[in-house]
């Protein structure tokens, strides 16, 4: 059995020549070019997919090669899996798995005799063997198709696969070729591509998941798991963030940006010296960027085109909402440019590499680091002390003071949804919905202050734009004064919030 230790990495088509004649590559050790044509097999109700197996035919030039391969720890783009690999004789032999358990289930006839082609990979693999001090590993440049159920998706990717020595010089490798190609970490392989492709799943914005977390684990692992979860949701959002006109997935992608960076906050006091000085720069700018795309979303979705929609006949309304419409496109432009660089590549890979390589940098959980129950039990006492403290200095008349109450309220709810594994399930819904409410109410408010400034930005000194501003903003009166008439039970209502209370071992 062989461990496959490989990072996956999107790469336009566009970049493939400049990525070949990178120094790097040319110099190589060794260049090959080889045509593969893969066939996936499956059971008709997808066994395989379901127990984490999958199997595969691949033709290298006249022979067949059969490989098995098991669902391991695949985190953010870097995967870590067993895989067995035989020749194929025009039969499946299982014999060779020495893991008995996967060869005991793949040999069952029940299995053995329903498998069937379920999709296909056809794509030209340029390889490239290259030698450092302290490694040997391949990189790989894929271009070609996933065909399943009479459809197709292209192939583009870049694979770099650590054959020998420190998984450090994976990430050192990937960086320097991601310099001046934008170079991605994706989460998917080919095979769920297949797969998606198989059963006609759509494209769809995605959400944060729970993170798997248990009170065996010490602090810094935690966090390299809600890290990589982060991540992972970064990476699902951005391909639509780039093509599609869902403004769900910029939102999806701010979403991540923003737990990610509550997660350093919250397990700040455990890190070493100077791991976030890169990433909390890099992170604020992509989140700069993405904010300014929401943020016209939200404007112009759902502040000013239902005026519009009550008064489609004021053609000074449909002039502003014109400009809206052009700011949001431009934003979205600067979006797609920024998901699309080199930089944000290398910035991804930076985050990717600081959180996997963190326990070679960091102590173990056994050097003095608190157990993560009484580290969160802190952690969470301490986030509900300052929400309540700025629950008593907030008042309607001050938006500001709500603004900042309302990102103190979502920074305890996402601890207790990094937490959450660690209490009753219930105690967890209930807290975090009672503070998913505020933090709604808290948020509508904020999107109506921050709608007067951005109208007043794009009417500028067109008094007739600025006339339709202002009466978009009338159009909404009633409802901040209902929003802020609802704050005072608000902020009542934290007084009387409970934290869930945390087990001391891990409960199914």
């Amino acid at each position: 059995m062989a461990h496959e230790i490989e990072l996956k990495l999107a790469l336009p088509k566009s970049a493939h020549a400049a990525f070949g004649r990178q120094p790097l590559l040319r110099n190589a050790a060794d260049r090959q070019s080889v045509k593969l044509f893969n066939i996936y097999y499956d059971t008709p109700d997808l066994a395989l997919r379901e127990r984490g197996i999958a199997l595969r035919l691949r033709r290298e030039g006249e022979r067949w090669l059969q490989t098995v391969k098991c669902a391991s720890e695949t985190r953010a783009g870097l995967s870590f899996r067993p895989e067995w690999e035989t020749p194929y004789h025009g039969h499946f032999d299982f014999s060779p798995i020495d893991d008995a358990a996967v060869a005991d289930w793949l040999g069952k006839k029940r299995i053995r005799e329903r498998l069937l082609p379920v999709f296909e990979t056809n794509f030209q693999r340029t390889l490239w063997r290259v030698e450092t001090t302290n490694a040997r590993l391949a990189v790989m440049l894929d271009k070609g198709w996933i065909v399943a159920a009479g459809r197709r998706e292209s192939i583009s990717e870049v694979e770099i696969e650590l054959i020998e020595g420190n998984i450090d010089e994976l990430f050192s490798l990937a960086r320097t070729l991601a310099m001046h190609q934008p170079l991605v970490p994706v989460r998917q392989s080919k095979a769920e591509r297949g797969y998606s492709l198989y059963k006609s799943v759509l494209p769809a914005p995605a959400r944060a998941r729970q993170v798997e977390l248990d009170a065996t684990v010490g602090p810094l692992k935690a966090l390299q798991r809600i890290a990589l979860s982060c991540l992972e949701h970064l990476q699902d959002n951005r391909i639509g963030a780039m093509v599609s006109d869902d403004p769900e997935y910029i939102h999806q992608m701010r979403v991540a940006a923003r737990r990610l960076r509550a997660a350093l906050r919250l397990f700040q006091p455990v890190l070493p010296a100077g791991f976030t000085d890169e990433i909390l720069p890099a992170l604020r700018a992509h989140m700069a960027v993405l904010g300014q795309a929401r943020d016209l979303d939200v404007l112009l979705v759902e502040i000013a085109e239902p005026v519009l929609a009550a008064h489609p006949d004021d053609p000074q309304l449909a002039e502003l909402i014109g400009v809206l419409t052009e700011r949001r496109h431009e934003a979205r432009q600067r979006v797609a440019e920024l998901l699309g660089s080199p930089a944000f590549g290398r910035d991804q890979l930076l985050f990717l590499g600081r959180f996997h390589l963190l326990f070679s940098t960091s102590p173990e959980p056994s050097s003095g680091l608190p157990t993560l129950r009484s580290f969160a039990h802190e952690r969470l006492q301490r986030l509900r002390r300052k929400v309540l403290k700025l629950a008593q200095r907030a008042r309607s008349d001050d938006p500001v003071s709500l603004h900042t109450l309302r990102i103190a309220i979502k920074r305890l709810r996402y601890a207790l949804e990094f937490f959450a594994p660690l209490a009753a399930r219930k105690s967890v819904e209930r807290t975090v919905a009672a503070l998913a409410g505020l933090q709604d109410v808290f948020g509508q408010i904020n999107d109506l202050v921050n709608a007067n400034r951005l109208l007043s930005e794009c009417a500028g000194s067109d008094e007739r734009l600025s006339a339709a501003a202002q009466a978009i903003i009338a159009n909404h009166e009633a409802r901040e004064q209902e929003l802020l008439a609802r704050v005072p039970e608000a902020l009542a209502s934290l007084r009387e919030l409970p934290l869930p209370r945390l087990r001391a071992t891990h409960q199914p």
